[in-house]
């Protein structure tokens, strides 16, 4: 049978949604284009700013799928017994349903895309142009992770459920659930259900509640960003798939929030999701109807959504020291043990912006608000220290915890001996109490300064070493793909569409590729210039001070 006509999935879609109880009482939901799939669209005035109302007995959550007669029953022992986690129900949920003849959430499964621009998808030829980046060691690892999570968990059990439904002869692939991983990932909203709603299903509350983890270990959320209740007191975050809200594209300016009606006061319909208005002054006309995704770099929209916006200003540089590496170094069992008392953190997160604070900042613009004091927002005062505060304290860009962090790693024997000697000092030479996290930043603070720490940055930013232990480096990273003028060339020339040779213009996919790594490119060496000029800075002072 022909594939159904855009068109004609559209209006079987609406049909279901009228069914189900929605009220698309001020927008309409069309087609865009190939790359961003279908839209919502403003068709009239809605006089109270809501769009769009959702029941959330839509929703598709882990609760849904527990209850579900032909799913359930098969995972629940298996999310009791900590098998599984809430996210892989639905994933396996909308598995499932996809290959079943008579879905009941057919017309929705049909809107849904069956390609996506994520770096999951890429070929073999498209991830070489991330050759050398986070995103393409992550995209790596991330696909191997699934295909075993396949190979040991989901296919058996898919097969089985779909046998049961009477269908025998359906066979699950790999990429149906690459396709129900990134239906999840792309779509999925962090939503804050009523307790009563949650405790009328019959669910207890410990068995199905969203986990705070983030999205990948790259990057922060994976929720798109929606408005929230004023009181949240008596909510329950489950994540999951909204039908007709999820239809909302991303823009960095959104025109609408989303928030969840408990009682119906505002929709009419009690336990509801709407689309709401987020600017003062109604829509007028047709236009879309976009929401945000949140401040995201380039680096988590590609690998999550298939996107990348050019000249990002959310854009970040990842740094990361490996701690297996700690134990094969001197004195590592010490280093530990204070990296653990300190909550050490040897992986952060260097935003483009924190680059305003710096030595080269790219503008003349107001540093921000950070302060002149050589202190950081988790209260910890270097005044406490007999250590003088270095003259270029306020321009450092790098965050407190990872430069701790990194101190302790660089540290001598002399250095250690002197940590531990201020710390039993502190809290007594009985060890009466255990020193506190700012106890322990002071000490190392004092005894190591800042050269050993500046220089592992310059080391981590340079690919000077751990050859065993790769991470992001600019070296790596030019190796990978040429360097940071080449890709602008690239660019540019892209820009400009065909040559007149008749060459095949540049594909999406390679465009945000270069868009990403050039920004990688970009942000590593200006991070390194920051790092190298701290350094001098810091050997030049510590140098004087022995000399005194």
């Amino acid at each position: 049978m022909a594939m159904a006509t855009e068109d004609t999935k559209l209006e079987l879609f609406l049909q279901w949604l009228n069914v189900n109880g929605a009220d698309l009482r001020g927008c309409e939901i069309k087609y865009c284009n190939s790359s961003k799939g279908f839209g919502i669209f403003s068709s009239n005035d809605a006089p109270d700013g809501i769009f769009l109302v959702i029941p959330l007995d839509l929703a598709i959550t882990p609760m849904k799928v527990l209850e579900d007669p032909l799913i359930g029953p098969a995972c629940r022992s298996m999310f009791e017994e900590g098998e599984v986690d809430d996210r892989f129900l639905v994933m396996v949920f909308l598995t499932v349903e996809r290959l079943r003849k008579n879905s009941t959430w057919k017309p929705y499964l049909d809107m849904l895309p069956t390609e996506f621009g994520s770096t999951l998808w890429f070929s073999d030829d498209d991830l070489l142009e991330l050759k050398g980046t986070t995103l393409y060691r992550a995209t790596e690892l991330l696909k191997k992770s699934l295909k075993t999570l396949f190979d040991e968990k989901v296919k058996k059990l898919v097969d089985k459920l779909l046998a049961l439904d009477g269908n025998p002869e359906s066979q699950v692939r790999f990429e149906d659930f690459l396709w129900a991983n990134s239906i999840f990932w792309t779509r999925a909203l962090n939503i804050p259900f009523p307790s009563s709603y949650v405790f009328q299903t019959g669910q207890p509350e410990q068995e199905c509640g969203s986990s705070n983890a983030p999205a990948t270990e790259m990057n922060g959320s994976s929720q798109v960003s929606g408005s929230e209740p004023a009181s949240q007191a008596d909510s329950i975050f489950v994540e999951g798939l909204v039908p007709g809200i999820d239809f909302c594209n991303h823009d960095i300016k959104a025109a609408a929030t989303w928030e969840v009606d408990g009682s119906g006061s505002l929709t009419g319909t009690p336990f509801s999701m709407y689309l709401l208005s987020a600017g003062v002054i109604p829509i007028q006309g047709e236009k879309e109807i976009s929401i945000s995704y949140g401040a995201k770099g380039n680096e988590e929209l590609l690998f999550l959504y298939g996107f990348i916006v050019k000249d990002n200003s959310d854009d970040y540089l990842m740094l990361h020291y490996p701690v297996e590496a700690i134990s094969d170094m001197p004195f590592s069992e010490g280093k530990l043990l204070l990296l653990e008392e300190q909550k050490g953190e040897l992986r952060c997160l260097l935003t483009r912006n924190l680059l305003d604070n710096g030595f080269f900042p790219e503008c003349t613009s107001p540093r921000g608000t950070k302060s002149m004091e050589y202190d950081d927002d988790q209260g910890f005062d270097y005044k406490s220290a007999r250590r003088t505060i270095p003259s270029y304290a306020n321009k450092l860009v790098f965050p407190e915890k990872f430069l701790t962090a990194l101190r302790t790693v660089t540290m001598k024997e002399s250095e250690l001996q002197q940590v531990f000697s201020l710390l039993e000092e502190a809290v007594g030479s009985g060890g009466e109490r255990r020193p506190s996290e700012t106890e322990v930043r002071t000490a190392i603070w004092e005894a190591c300064g800042n050269c050993g720490a500046l220089q592992l940055i310059v080391d981590l930013l340079n690919m000077k070493f751990f050859e065993c232990y790769p991470c992001e480096r600019l070296m790596e990273l030019e190796e990978g793909s040429g360097t940071e003028e080449s890709d602008a060339e690239l660019l540019k020339k892209a820009e400009g569409g065909a040559s007149s040779n008749g060459s095949v213009p540049m594909s999406r996919t390679r465009w945000a590729s270069i868009v990403y790594r050039q920004g990688q490119k970009e942000l590593t060496r200006r991070f390194l210039r920051e790092a190298e000029h701290a350094l001098q800075l810091a050997l030049s002072e510590d140098t004087t001070k022995t000399s005194s």
